[in-house]
């Protein structure tokens, strides 16, 4: 961390490290699978976006980091060029020459709010007064006043509908922030 307290991509440091790779275009599943098989770990979160398509509501895990995978390597040993090469990634991130080594903190907090299909959990307190919005189901982008945050992880909102307030209880997965 710098003296913000913000965490910083260093050059390098030696032993095993995430790095940060470059995808080709819909290359994530492909470049993922690759360095799979060539022994490398790899972490690519996702999150779910839930839109309506032709009157109906869908739901899909899209990149968190569109464009991007990390990759965990030993660059002391010359593994880089190896992943600099596997189809699907265009180029590791680097500063100068020397690919940059990603903040371990940074990745395995990121792992810890992923289930095991890297997918990122919801999370965030909800509070009482939040503006939110709505991501599943019938009322997805309707914009939303919580009212309530139960025991059970259930949140009480108050919808605008119809020129009336109406009490839903939502599960907080359903649930986003409203930038207002």
């Amino acid at each position: 961390m710098d003296s913000k307290g913000l965490m910083r991509m260093s050059h390098h440091d030696h032993g095993p490290g995430w790095f940060l790779a470059q995808l080709k275009p819909n290359g994530g599943r492909v470049a993922e699978r690759n360095l799979s098989r060539q022994g490398f770990r790899t972490f690519l979160p996702l999150h779910e976006q839930t839109r309506r398509l032709r009157g109906r509501f869908c739901t899909r895990s899209l990149p968190l980091f569109p464009g991007y995978i990390f990759v965990e390597l030993d660059i002391s040993q010359g593994a880089w060029r190896a992943v600099k090469s596997t189809q699907g990634i265009t180029r590791l991130v680097s500063f100068g020459k020397a690919p940059a080594q990603v903040p371990e903190d940074l990745v395995r907090q990121l792992m810890l709010r992923c289930n095991g299909d890297d997918t990122l959990l919801p999370g965030g307190p909800h509070r009482s007064g939040d503006t939110v919005a709505l991501t599943k189901g019938p009322f997805t982008d309707y914009v939303a006043t919580i009212e309530e945050v139960a025991p059970d992880r259930r949140i009480w909102v108050l919808l605008d509908i119809m020129g009336g307030r109406t009490r839903v209880a939502l599960d907080a997965a359903g649930l986003r922030p409203e930038r207002g």
